[in-house]
């Protein structure tokens, strides 16, 4: 790669942070994502393996928010706060790995079907992204995750299997687009392979649309995780937001009045979501500004 192209690729790149910068609802998640990245942190030095063991937990069972503990404590008198660190750690973790994991799947595909659109592989890969599309994603990922088995490895596995095709849609069309540019045609006539003409000249130019939709991905798994927490098909083994929902109800958390076991996580579980959101739509507009003024 030419001294040229990273001076253009770093102005770009430039260019974009000043467009986000301008953007408040973006810097607002941008902000919230710093926190709750602060606090995953922390929880590596503020919470000792003791501190989640139930058998030598330090507090008094459900015991209401106070000074000490400021956030209360569960039916195993573990304080909710050191819960929610952890949990901000596993959370953030899922999210980011399955996103990494469906990302880079579904850009692939998305590459590869536009790339070769007409031909049999191109109609095989769009025929199986429009399946995993029009499928219902909870259906598949119970059945998956009932197959796999309750692990953390498992479970950011299943939600990158169910989260890949809408970034492999979006991919393929603006792949597409490009596939017809005359640069592409000029570098075939001069030789470039199909490799080449994939890697160095389409990966780069839809690159800013996948980082936008990743951003969006990652809301999307974290309310995953959630959800297969609640439903019993977490890791029994890791303390995330949904893992602490799910003790609060089958301890009867809501039937008792405990309401700080609850809030709590599912407050955390909603910023999260709407940070990343915040951040993907404000990438997205700066991608594309015909979105702009559409939200």
């Amino acid at each position: 790669m030419t001294n040229l192209t990273w001076t253009r690729r770093r102005r770009a790149a430039a260019a974009t942070w000043r467009a986000f910068r301008r953007d408040r609802r973006g810097m607002l998640g941008l902000c919230i994502l710093v926190v709750f990245t602060t606090a995953a942190l922390l929880s590596y030095v503020v919470v000792e393996p003791t501190d989640l063991d139930p058998a030598l937990a330090p507090g008094l069972p459900t015991q209401s928010p106070s000074v000490t503990p400021p956030l209360g404590t569960d039916q195993f008198g573990r304080a909710l706060l050191d819960l929610l660190l952890v949990g901000t750690r596993v959370s953030l973790t899922v999210g980011i790995a399955a996103t990494l994991g469906a990302v880079l799947l579904g850009a692939a595909m998305g590459i590869l079907a536009g790339f070769y659109a007409g031909r049999p592989i191109g109609s095989v890969l769009t025929a199986l992204t429009d399946w995993f599309l029009v499928i219902p994603w909870l259906v598949l990922a119970i059945v998956l995750a009932a197959i796999l088995g309750p692990t953390l490895l498992n479970v950011i596995i299943v939600i990158a299997v169910t989260s890949w095709a809408l970034t492999a849609r979006l991919v393929r069309a603006q792949t597409l687009s490009i596939r017809e540019q005359p640069y592409i045609e000029r570098a075939r006539a001069l030789g470039a392979s199909n490799a080449r003409l994939l890697t160095r000249h389409i990966l780069p130019e839809v690159a800013p649309v996948i980082t936008a939709q990743g951003v969006l991905t990652v809301a999307v798994a974290i309310l995953s995780e959630t959800t297969l927490a609640l439903l019993g098909l977490g890791d029994p083994n890791s303390m995330s937001w949904g893992r602490i929902i799910e003790e609060a109800f089958q301890a009867g958390a809501m039937s008792n009045g405990y309401w700080w076991w609850i809030l709590p996580p599912g407050i955390c579980v909603v910023l999260v979501t709407v940070a990343f959101s915040l951040v993907g739509y404000a990438l997205e507009e700066i991608v594309d500004p015909r979105l702009r003024g559409v939200r």
